[in-house]
């Protein structure tokens, strides 16, 4: 039978080729995770753009711009 050792050591190969085959995919995968979290941590710190205000206009909260509401009054 196998010892601890052997075991070791076969586990450590197989490793190793699944390493080779899927190593730089993962790597890349990481990579373009990494920037987007960064940009996301920047954009959060540097705030989001300023809401634009246009006189005569008056957008409620939940409702979309350019969406017509019925207030009952006709």
């Amino acid at each position: 039978m196998f010892g601890l050792s052997e075991l070791a050591i076969v586990l450590l190969v197989v490793i190793a080729v699944i390493a080779v085959k899927k190593g730089p995919e993962l790597t890349r995968t990481a990579g373009k995770s990494a920037r987007i979290l960064k940009a996301e941590a920047r954009a959060a710190k540097e705030g989001g753009p300023e809401p634009q205000v246009i006189q005569g206009e008056v957008v409620r909260p939940g409702t979309g711009a350019g969406t017509e509401q019925s207030h009952g009054t006709g």
